[in-house]
Parts: C-alpha cells; structure tokens; sequence
C-alpha cells in the first residue's frame, strides 16, 4: 500500500485516522495473538484503515468464521471492498463502531468472540470513546474479548472501566512502538 494514499487519509481526517502510516505486520501478529480461530464464530474489526490487521485475520480465520469489518473512512471502505469484497463471510461496513450492536443483528450473529480494534481512542470525542465501547461490552458479553492497540498507556483507565482483565503488551516492532491491550471480563 502507498504509503502516500495513508498519509493522506491522516491529513484529511486526523481524528478519526490516527497515525502517519499504516501498522506494522509485527504488530498485527500481536494484535492477533489473543484469537483462539479453532473456536471463532464471530471476529469484528473496527477501524481497519488499509487492511494490515484485517490480513492477518483473513489468513487465520476458518472459512466460516464470520468476519464484520467497520471502516469509517470512505476511501479505506472502497480500498477494503476491492481487496477482500468478495471472499465468502466477510461483510465490510462503511459505518462507525458505535453502531456494531446494529451491524451484529443486522447480520443476524448471535456471538461475537473477538473484536479487535484500531481505533486511536486518545484522539476520539470522549463521548463517541464511551459509546464504542459501551457497544463493544454489549456485544462481545461475559466471554469475548476486545483488542486494542495505542501508541499510549492513557487510556489504560478509560479501558478499565468497562473491562475487569487488561493484559498489556508492548510492541517495539511499530512506527511510532505501540501498546497492545487484550481486555474481557
């Protein structure tokens, strides 16, 4: 992917991009590590921007297994569709994680195991921040599990209050080195 097409998603759309240039392979190995695929029915991603974390997903996920993929960004959601549109249980949202809740029923899913995440939470509106993750609580229930990365501790706490067990991982291997947080109950 150029690495121009991602700078300038940032430019337009800081906020909501959240970094200079797209993650590292490194760190999407990280960001999936947590996954037990044998046992995956339901794996969301919410900002995907190019796809680095979605690639990895798409090779270790069972053909079955269904993947839910929200991108906020018009030109991530045309760039996702034309690469992985048409591969069998895959469903690309141009929509927010706030509205996963609706995306889950909308696909008629009953269980959702994992939702991994590149959202940069430190630069969202605290209120959209709650919201995400209200959603996220609700959706993943008592046994699944959220997986976030930052280039920050910050939010540590914020995750904390929605869920009990954070196990912290720090990736060294990621321009700028980033955190990996496994939250569930």
């Amino acid at each position: 992917m150029n690495v121009f097409y991602f700078l300038n998603e940032y430019i337009k759309h800081p906020r909501t991009v959240g970094a200079l240039m797209s993650s590292s392979r490194q760190l999407a190995k990280h960001m999936i590590a947590p996954i037990n695929f044998e046992q995956a029915k339901c794996i969301i991603e919410y900002g995907p921007g190019t796809g680095v974390f979605t690639e990895q997903l798409i090779q270790n996920k069972h053909s079955e297994t269904v993947l839910l993929i929200i991108e906020n960004n018009k030109q991530f959601v045309h760039t996702l569709k034309s690469k992985y549109g048409a591969i069998k249980n895959i469903h690309i949202i141009h929509g927010s994680a706030e509205y996963a809740d609706k995306y889950v029923q909308q696909y008629k899913i009953t269980k959702v195991d994992y939702i991994v995440s590149g959202l940069p939470f430190t630069s969202l509106p605290l209120a959209t921040s709650e919201k995400i993750l209200q959603v996220t609580r609700e959706v993943l229930g008592s046994d699944g599990k959220f997986i976030s990365f930052q280039y920050t501790r910050l939010k540590q706490r914020f995750f904390q209050s929605f869920f009990v067990n954070i196990e912290v991982e720090k990736v060294l291997w990621n321009i700028p080195p980033a955190f990996v947080f496994t939250c569930g109950e």
